[in-house]
């Protein structure tokens, strides 16, 4: 899928959660620590030096040698003792992460840290690689081209396997089985518009254009696999710069008529819900975008639960599946893991 779905309205108390606040807190207790051993081992070195003036200089450059690996370690980020999972910031990538995270605790008696709203791919890869998370859900078009910046491919197989390729020999990171469905980037106008124009392909579509106003995420605009490439294909201009926003914004801009097209995602839930219209990309400028569990090949060998949690996965979610949960999510207002733990019921994992 495109990296940057979007949601239609995320709950304010969703929304507004700060769920990364406890790790802004350890840091500084842990900082606070850290400095606090510093300034204890500088006066330690001291009081040392000064009663070691007759001492071999073996020992000062054992007790420096000493000094810095103490100083070394307490630097080194904390490890928790539990898997930690990450999600991006849009609806779909919370229940995605939701599930992950029920599922590793239901085939095993780990107890899982959801760190979700993350602000993109980029920001979760470096988290993975930093291992502040230790997996979520990714696309394989978008790890492609927009974190492993790799040529465009509209092969799924040939997609799935470099990718499969690069983030092992590249991050030390498992591909896990694709989940079964894909969410690719969905160029979407107001149902209203796409009747009375006629519309229901892009190439359609792209006369148009130069009087209409676009809304995007923030990655898009600058993806190679987002806006510059499709305006290329398509002969794409617009009225004036494309109109950034969080990604929970994007179909209250459309329906308010601040913008007439938007980037969405294929299994968004307000499409159906708002009865948009999703253009076809007729000239198929889109990679392939399945989902797929990444995962550190450390928290694997620690916890090797987890590899029985996604293989129980694999190839269980339909496209409408996942435009249910979101629309539950979305359009009712439902809490993502309440709507995790029915589907799994559903489905009986």
């Amino acid at each position: 899928m495109a990296v940057i779905p979007s949601t239609d309205v995320i709950p304010r108390s969703i929304a507004t959660r700060n769920l990364d606040e406890p790790e802004r807190t350890s840091g500084r207790h842990s900082l606070h620590a850290r400095h606090s051993e510093e300034r204890s081992d500088e006066e330690s070195q001291r009081k040392y030096a000064s009663n070691t003036s007759h001492k071999p200089i073996t020992a000062i450059f054992a007790t420096i040698t000493v000094t810095l690996c103490a100083i070394l370690t307490a630097c080194a980020p904390p490890r928790p003792n539990h898997p930690v999972i990450g999600a991006k910031n849009f609806t779909e990538q919370v229940v995605l992460g939701e599930l992950l995270a029920q599922e590793i605790e239901a085939k095993s008696n780990l107890q899982v840290e959801r760190r979700f709203y993350l602000a993109g791919s980029y920001i979760c890869q470096q988290a993975m690689v930093a291992g502040r998370i230790d997996g979520y859900v990714e696309y394989t078009g978008t790890a492609l081209t927009a974190i492993l910046k790799q040529p465009l491919d509209r092969d799924p197989q040939r997609v799935l396997d470099t990718v499969r390729r690069l983030y092992a020999s590249r991050y030390n990171i498992t591909v896990a089985p694709p989940l079964g469905f894909e969410n690719t980037f969905a160029m979407v106008i107001r149902g209203d518009d796409a009747r009375r124009l006629h519309l229901a392909a892009f190439s359609q579509a792209a006369p148009y254009t130069p009087q209409w106003r676009l809304g995007v995420g923030y990655e898009f605009e600058q993806r190679p696999d987002g806006l510059p490439g499709l305006s290329a294909t398509y002969g794409l201009k617009f009225a004036g710069s494309p109109r950034t926003m969080d990604l929970g914004l994007l179909y209250r801009a459309l329906n308010a008529g601040q913008v007439d097209m938007i980037a969405g995602n294929s299994t968004d839930g307000p499409i159906q819900a708002f009865g948009l219209t999703v253009l076809q990309d007729d000239k198929h400028y889109f990679p392939p975008y399945q989902a797929v569990p990444l995962v550190r090949e450390e928290a694997l060998r620690r916890w090797p639960q987890i590899q029985t949690a996604l293989d129980a996965l694999a190839g269980r979610i339909t496209a409408d599946d996942m435009r249910t949960m979101n629309q539950a999510v979305d359009g009712q207002h439902r809490d993502p893991a309440e709507v995790v733990r029915e589907f799994r019921k559903k489905k009986g994992l």
